[in-house]
């Protein structure tokens, strides 16, 4: 099973990125790629215990960008996480994502939901590079009983037009794909049946989209066939991946079940190779 889309403690995953790789491996995927959002302090570890289980590790992350007040999220893989200007950008990214979890929390308050805000407040304050984001308040609103579950929370305090919603501020989707190439990576659009952004794929193509991530556990057989026929239209190669966030996180069963035929991956590769700036296309 090839999965390239996984995240970690690092960003709104609950598994450790070690922990993840074992979940990974004893769910059958021989390929993963960790993407966590607007980091990439996860993949350092990570890749050491891939490696240590004999599994193929692509270094990755999953950016968050901004289209007429809507989340665009953007993956990128193969990148350099060493890179200067990646990391400034996501320096900037993250900052960001403190100051809407203070506003966030702030809403909460406002309308009398009480929730415990120390650790998200520890974690946003935390200098390792760690990304925080609405996932973790949901949490907490399921743990002080606001909420049956994180699907819930954001229905109920934290989706768009709810009473805690706060919308990000961030750059255009074409721009990212400009910092993730400019980082050696290739990037791909993610989950385009969740986040309904088709009038823009023809744009970002024209403006180096590498692929389209088909395969999601949000796409039903329709959407996959639509997509994947889309990415044919607009000369793009296909990604997908189980978009795993851990236990207990409402999409566990796509470990080992969703994930990339190989001749797609093997596509991928072949492109990173002919790229002068992408590593060895195992991460190694």
């Amino acid at each position: 099973m090839i999965d390239l889309h996984s995240h970690t403690t690092a960003s709104d995953g609950r598994s450790a990125p070690d922990v993840l790789i074992q979940e990974a491996a004893a769910a059958g995927v021989t390929t993963l790629a960790v993407t966590d959002h607007d980091t990439v302090a996860g993949l350092a570890v990570a890749g050491i215990a891939a490696r240590a289980a004999g599994m193929t590790f692509v270094p990755g992350i999953e950016v968050t960008a901004v289209h007429e007040g809507r989340d665009v999220h953007v993956l990128g893989y193969y990148i350099d996480a060493a890179d200067e200007q990646l990391q400034q950008f996501l320096d900037q990214q993250r900052a960001d994502r403190r100051r809407r979890l203070s506003e966030i929390l702030e809403r909460l308050q406002q309308i009398g939901v009480a929730i415990d805000t120390e650790p998200l407040l520890a974690r946003a304050a935390d200098d390792t590079g760690k990304a925080v984001g609405r996932p973790m308040v949901a949490e907490a609103l399921v743990t002080a009983g606001h909420a049956r579950d994180i699907a819930e929370a954001f229905h109920l305090y934290l989706g768009d037009g709810r009473p805690a919603f706060v919308e990000r501020s961030g750059v255009p989707p074409a721009q990212v794909i400009s910092i993730i190439r400019r980082a050696g990576g290739l990037a791909s659009l993610a989950h385009p049946g969740k986040t309904r952004i088709d009038a823009l794929v023809s744009s970002l193509a024209d403006n180096g989209l590498t692929a389209l991530e088909v395969y999601h556990p949000d796409h039903d057989a329709h959407e996959t066939a639509r997509y994947r026929e889309m990415a044919a239209r607009y000369d793009l190669l296909v990604t997908g991946g189980s978009d795993y966030h851990g236990p207990g996180s409402g999409r566990e069963a796509a470990l080992g079940r969703t994930g990339l035929p190989a001749e797609d991956f093997a596509r991928l590769m072949a492109r990173a190779r002919r790229s002068p700036s992408t590593g060895p296309a195992d991460g190694r």
